[in-house]
């Protein structure tokens, strides 16, 4: 018999509600949203089934012990009061990753990952004369210290690699955008699969592929080599398949375009490439078209949704830029919801079109704004901006 027991998804920045959204549609209980982080309960086969259908989540931690905790001598002493052989033996690797936000502790991070390991090898080492290994790429057991403020929760990490790393990934461009925050974006444009879909910019594919998955209702990670539970103790292979089975019946299929252009050939070479390594190429077009030279050639309600490159990456005039984005969606985009993030505020007082929903996010560590604009069909033409 599962029971359940809490989880916590972490996440970025402005995706927590749609990470929420994702967990009670996939039918977590006593879901709360945290800041990057959303809890919730479930058993073992849920835990399976988070890390492989899970879109915005970027590990999946479950909580083995919290605490109050004052400085690094009452971490290491509280940490060593944990019954370690529950969760390792001596043979077993393991690795640390420490979140640290908290006035009482003056050092950082990585000391406070380092003084977790002493603790846990210490403890080991005092039983058995005998200590289990470090090791940071592959070990048995990931462990995760949070601290905030006065009060420590110490987890498992039941993922391993990040859930940003998909599997299908191999070629990128310079700065392609990272797979969770590509899927959260592609959520909150509200597209499900019951329109056309448009990636003017496409670089090397991400935002397109994360698109077919959630248009075809393809889990997230089903590409990916392994997940950190594999190498658990209590690891049930059975369920896991039961689990990833049931998954798969539930793929549908889409018949709406999804569309990508780019006017680099080696973006489009890479997005091919990648699209391909995900399975999605009788999904997914990807066009060498140059966006401002284009028009909108497929029939009724189109979502399109894109990254445009930022100043930092482009030796660009960024108010012309942004201007001709506006122009090219005004002249050619009709009947159009058009979504796009962007860390350049200024750059949006130039694309000349009236936002019609605006949401805070982060791209890595970059301030962004994810903005809507509204491409009615025939007369009803945008209002020009006023100056903010």
């Amino acid at each position: 018999m599962n029971h359940d027991f809490k989880m916590v998804a972490t996440t970025l920045f402005g995706l927590e509600e749609v990470l929420a959204t994702e967990l009670k549609n996939l039918g977590a209980q006593k879901v709360e949203v945290g800041v990057r982080s959303v809890s919730f309960f479930g058993d073992k086969g849920f835990m399976y089934k988070a890390n492989l259908a899970l879109r915005t989540a970027i590990r999946i931690l479950k909580p083995i012990k919290s605490f109050k905790v004052f400085d690094e001598d009452d971490l290491y002493k509280k940490l060593q009061e944990i019954n370690w052989e529950r969760i390792m033996n001596v043979d077993s690797t393991f690795s640390i990753g420490a979140v640290v936000n908290s006035k009482h502790f003056t050092t950082n991070s990585h000391y406070i990952s380092l003084k977790s390991k002493d603790a846990i090898a210490d403890y080991f080492r005092h039983k058995y004369h005998k200590r289990p290994n470090v090791d940071t790429k592959h070990p048995d057991v990931k462990i995760h210290v949070h601290i905030q403020k006065d009060y420590c929760t110490v987890s498992l990490d039941s993922s391993g690699m990040s859930l940003h790393k998909r599997g299908y990934r191999t070629a990128t461009n310079i700065a392609p955008i990272n797979e969770v925050l590509a899927a959260g974006l592609v959520l909150l444009s509200g597209y499900t699969g019951d329109c056309n879909f448009i990636d003017p910019m496409c670089g090397s594919g991400t935002i397109l592929i994360e698109a077919a998955m959630i248009a075809n209702n393809i889990p997230a990670n089903i590409n990916r080599v392994e997940f950190a539970f594999e190498k658990w103790e209590n690891y049930d292979e059975d369920l896991f398949f039961v689990i990833q089975d049931s998954l798969l019946k539930k793929i549908k299929e889409s018949h709406f375009k999804i569309m990508g252009f780019d006017k680099a050939p080696s973006a489009i070479r890479k997005a091919q490439d990648n699209v391909k390594n995900a399975n999605l190429s009788e999904f997914v077009g990807v066009h060498h078209v140059n966006f401002f030279n284009s028009v909108k050639e497929v029939f009724g309600r189109t979502i399109i949704l894109f990254n445009p490159p930022y100043g930092e990456r482009l030796s660009i005039d960024v108010k012309e830029f942004y201007k001709k984005i506006g122009d090219t969606l005004k002249n050619g985009y009709p009947d159009s919801t058009v979504w796009f993030i962007t860390s350049d505020f200024e750059a949006l007082k130039h694309v000349g079109l009236r936002t019609s929903k605006r949401i805070a996010l982060k791209n890595a560590d970059l301030d962004c704004k994810f903005v809507r604009y509204d491409m009615y069909e025939g007369s009803r033409k945008q209002k020009k901006v006023l100056p903010e």
